[in-house]
């Protein structure tokens, strides 16, 4: 039995940096993902590390999607040697380049700030990698190495987003990227991952358990009708790359329905999310069934008519301004950069004020502390009290909880030898390898970061 070894790069530990390594002896070596590390000072510090291999030695990088936590030093791995291949889906190319375009500008103005004019990369190494990154179709094998073969499969948490399978001599592999949260408001449920020898699983939630999605829906919309009867503000921090578009269905969908006022501006202050919505208007095929039909009766599930698309900073500083109720949909997620700090520096203080989370919110992060109900929060060096009524809505979230996750190793339990829980703070990661132990029986471990693991593959 042929032997490889599997490294932990990023992703252990913590739910970003995802960078994990499979060395194939005498074959080649292969990365999956590149992300960066977020949440913070010592983040920063950690991308700014070299790389604990040399990127020259690697032969292929595969992607298992286009969130920044999964592709952020791709470009960085370019600088510093790599002259491999890269392999994604065609949608998760598209939003890559929008991602690190995007990535590079705001860590050029942190540069300009600091007064270093550092970067991790520079526009050619995003240049260099796009030219060798190739993309694949769902479901279609193809070598990547002399004897070894790639397949993406539907991973249902973003578009374009992919499970990595690898295969040798009848052997898998399968690096599950993030999970859906399935059924998804617009993009596939989750394929199974049945088969497979080995396999390297997300934790993001793996001691969480979302409301339904049905639940979320109506608490949602509850919030919406509060706010407007109050004449109060709804502002909500989204991820750009998906989230955003999400929420923006959800208020489609409530207009339509005649649960939202439909003269009520909602504002989406979010310029990476406007320059994101093209990609996905060109890729219905990979929308469920439900998204697909509201395209078919010729409904653009992402406008309406009160939508105001901001297009710079003078306009997005205007509308605290704009009296009556209104929503503000803006980035970023974690309430780290993006538009949404801006406002939360005015609008936190007003008690008239509601803002509402919707996706994880990372240690370290301003989302996290708000999030935690501190009183009190720092922003751009500024104190700032919390007067605004805080929600969460879990069922939103693009990543499957405890429940999700067990039944997906579940369908695959039959094949299973190992299991590597990553992805995710260690409290979330360990309670996931326990439940997996006690209630499938299978080996799941939670891998060490830098340590060799022999599987036979």
């Amino acid at each position: 039995m042929q032997k490889s070894n599997l490294t932990f790069w990023g992703g252990v530990g913590t739910v970003t940096g995802s960078n994990f390594m499979l060395e194939m002896p005498d074959i080649g070596n292969l990365l999956v993902d590149c992300g960066m590390f977020q949440g913070g000072g010592p983040a920063h510090e950690k991308n700014r590390e070299p790389f604990p291999y040399d990127p020259a030695k690697i032969d292929v990088l595969l992607v298992t999607h286009a969130h920044i936590d999964h592709i952020g030093r791709i470009p960085k791995l370019i600088k510093d040697g790599f002259a491999g291949q890269i392999f994604s889906t065609r949608q998760t190319k598209e939003i890559a380049a929008v991602m690190l375009e995007d990535t590079l500008k705001i860590m050029a103005d942190d540069a300009r700030k600091r007064g270093d004019g550092q970067t991790l990369y520079g526009q050619e190494d995003i240049l260099k990698a796009f030219s060798i990154w190739e993309t694949k179709p769902y479901r279609e094998s193809f070598e990547i190495l002399a004897g070894v073969t790639c397949e993406f499969l539907d991973a249902g948490h973003i578009l374009g987003s992919a499970m990595v399978e690898i295969s040798r001599n009848g052997r898998s592999i399968i690096f599950t990227g993030d999970l859906g949260n399935s059924p998804s408001p617009i993009v596939r449920d989750a394929e199974p991952a049945t088969g497979c020898n080995y396999l390297v699983l997300d934790s993001t939630y793996g001691d969480r358990t979302h409301q339904s999605r049905e639940l979320a829906e109506q608490k949602f919309a509850d919030i919406v009708s509060g706010v407007i009867k109050n004449r109060g503000t709804l502002l909500i921090p989204v991820f750009s790359l998906e989230r955003a578009h999400i929420i923006l269905y959800q208020l489609n969908n409530l207009i339509e329905n005649g649960g939202m006022d439909g003269t009520v501006p909602v504002y989406l202050d979010s310029p990476l999310a406007s320059r994101l919505t093209p990609i996905y208007e060109s890729s219905k095929e990979l929308f469920n069934e439900t998204a697909k039909k509201h395209y078919e009766r010729g409904d653009d599930i992402f406008s309406f008519p009160k939508l105001k698309v901001v297009a710079n900073n003078f306009e997005s500083k205007t509308i605290e301004k704009i009296a009556g109720p209104k929503i503000i949909i803006a980035g970023s997620g974690m309430s780290v950069g993006g538009r949404v700090p801006a406002h939360e520096i005015n609008l936190l203080p007003d008690p008239n004020t509601t803002l509402l989370i919707t996706g994880y919110q990372s240690l370290g992060t301003l989302g996290r502390a708000i999030a935690e109900g501190q009183k009190t929060v720092v922003i751009n060096g500024e104190e700032v009290s919390v007067r605004a009524k805080i929600e969460s809505i879990e069922g939103f979230s693009a990543h499957k909880d405890s429940e999700g996750l067990l039944e997906f190793v579940g369908e695959a339990k039959d094949s299973i030898e190992q299991i590597f829980v990553v992805h995710g703070e260690p409290k979330s990661t360990l309670f996931l390898v326990q439940r997996i132990r006690d209630n499938l029986g299978l080996n799941a471990v939670a891998p060490e970061k830098g340590r060799k693991y022999e599987i036979e593959l």
